[in-house]
């Protein structure tokens, strides 16, 4: 073996030897990675931001009056924030149609008032990305998140409301990231 043989040579890399070798790494795997908001330096490709600009969303059906509509709205916006910075799609390419869905569990309840003081909200999203052009399903999948919070006093319930809105915000936003993974993969990967 020649690491035995020259014993030499290794003593004089010393501390730069384990440096030299993650350089040699980073730059054999430097080109298998596709950054996802950057831009390459290839003309004729589109990156993965291009694809994601051209996912058309359409209105999110959900009941009115109900909180599933409030999020809804807040996930349709979310989605148009993460796929392409809040614009409408110019030459849309693809259409993702999503489906929500929000449920309420209490985890701790108080004994002597009988109140909860800990929840956990959960959103769910069913959702299918459609080619505009044949019509077909290509990707079909579904996301779920569930965010718990605390509820602050018995009496106090405006605080309460407010907290379950921001952790319904938060399941939202957790969700629209999911499914903004989800469709970066599907456009680099193809599955």
């Amino acid at each position: 073996m020649w690491w035995r043989e020259h014993p030499i040579a290794w003593r004089r890399l010393g501390r730069r030897g384990p440096l030299a070798a993650a350089l040699v790494a980073a730059s054999l795997t430097g080109g298998c990675f596709e950054p996802l908001y950057g831009s390459r330096p290839s003309i004729n490709s589109e990156t993965v931001h291009d694809r994601l600009a051209a996912v058309e969303i359409p209105t999110i059906a959900a009941p009115r009056g109900m909180p599933a509509a409030r999020i809804a709205v807040a996930m349709r916006n979310a989605l148009q924030f993460d796929l392409n910075g809040g614009a409408g799609a110019n030459a849309p390419t693809h259409r993702l149609v999503v489906n929500v869905g929000t449920t309420q569990m209490t985890v701790i309840v108080d004994l002597t008032s009988g109140r909860p003081d800990t929840q956990v909200d959960a959103v769910s999203a069913n959702y299918q990305l459609v080619e505009i052009a044949t019509g077909k399903v290509v990707l079909k999948d579904s996301s779920f998140a569930h965010v718990g919070y605390d509820i602050p006093g018995s009496a106090q319930r405006f605080a309460a409301q407010r907290a379950q809105r921001e952790a319904e915000d938060r399941a939202t936003e957790a969700v629209a990231e999911a499914i903004r993974n989800r469709l970066a993969s599907y456009f680099v990967a193809g599955t």
